[in-house]
């Protein structure tokens, strides 16, 4: 492990901006990752196994500090404006739009000048104007950039980013994409990403309430999981994501992955954009009754719990 102690801002009192010069990043650059969660953790191990230096800052530092104990690479750094100064990529990781805000309002100016600043958390749309718009005041690249998948395909660089922001800064942020995900995505040039990632999770979550009712239906009627399982793998109504949950359900294995209670934020963020559903609000009273139970920091398929809670 390695952990970077506080600095100290200059005589002037006032942090600075550094000017380092070149248009794009090397395959092996200098990355903060600000957000140790499950996902920040499992990118900046990523990054760090595939060469990149990073700086891995959390709010709560021992979180950060547990995650660099056990990952080559990786630099656990007490002090956000460390953590980004002079680094190519700066990603942030972080549970909702108010908290990029906050924290990148302290550290935005602190980024070198062809700094790319990859906003990756799950915001919205709204919010997503917003960060980019901080981002625009203080001249820094922006892509509003967040991902399909959780922890596994992070840790075998097998995320889908949903990109949107100028070509331009795209490219010069591509080759670190490129490490943690299989897939990019250029979807728009303003803030489509967290639209499209919206859409994603809400037919996620969606279908993964709905894979758990049909269960019950299975069980009501007599009919193995095993068998209804067998029959969608042989036609096209298979859908890999949700079969696996089959299994993770039976089992009752809640482990942690996309967790239920960020389901639920990003089901209440997209019924703040759009018009009343009627199926958005029934997985949202799941989604609820579900972190109600107690499973809100486990997998969303603990979503299955209500339908045969443990005697």
């Amino acid at each position: 492990m390695r952990f970077l102690a506080r600095e100290h801002p200059g005589a002037s009192g006032r942090w600075t901006r550094g000017n380092r010069k070149g248009s794009s990043m090397s395959h092996a650059s200098t990355v903060a990752v600000l957000g140790a969660g499950a996902l920040g953790a499992a990118m900046a191990m990523r990054l760090g196994e595939s060469g990149h230096e990073v700086r891995l800052w959390n709010r709560t530092e021992e979180r950060a500090r547990a995650v660099a104990e056990r990952a080559a690479g990786v630099t656990a750094v007490s002090a956000v404006a460390d953590a980004v100064s002079g680094a190519s990529v700066v990603l942030t990781v972080l549970r909702d739009g108010d908290a990029v805000a906050e924290v990148m309002s302290e550290a935005i100016g602190r980024l070198d000048n062809d700094a790319v600043w990859v906003q990756a958390s799950t915001v919205g749309p709204r919010n997503a104007s917003a960060l980019a718009g901080l981002a625009r005041e203080h001249g820094v690249a922006y892509l509003d950039a967040p991902v399909s998948g959780s922890t596994a395909p992070a840790r075998q660089g097998k995320l889908v980013w949903l990109v949107a922001g100028p070509e331009d800064v795209l490219a010069r942020a591509r080759p670190l994409l490129d490490d943690l995900g299989s897939s990019v995505l250029h979807v728009g040039t303003g803030v489509e990403g967290n639209a499209v990632k919206l859409a994603v999770n809400a037919w996620m979550a969606a279908s993964t309430v709905a894979m758990s009712d049909v269960l019950a239906l299975c069980d009501t009627l007599g009919v193995d999981h095993a068998t209804f399982v067998r029959v969608l793998e042989a036609g096209p109504l298979a859908m890999p994501y949700e079969l696996q949950k089959v299994r993770v359900m039976d089992d009752a294995a809640y482990a942690p992955g996309f967790a239920v209670q960020l389901a639920l934020k990003d089901i209440e963020l997209a019924a703040a954009a759009a018009a009343p559903s009627a199926l958005l609000q029934v997985v949202r009273d799941r989604l609820e009754a579900t972190v109600a139970a107690g499973h809100d920091t486990d997998d969303l398929a603990a979503v299955d719990y209500l339908r045969k809670p443990p005697s």
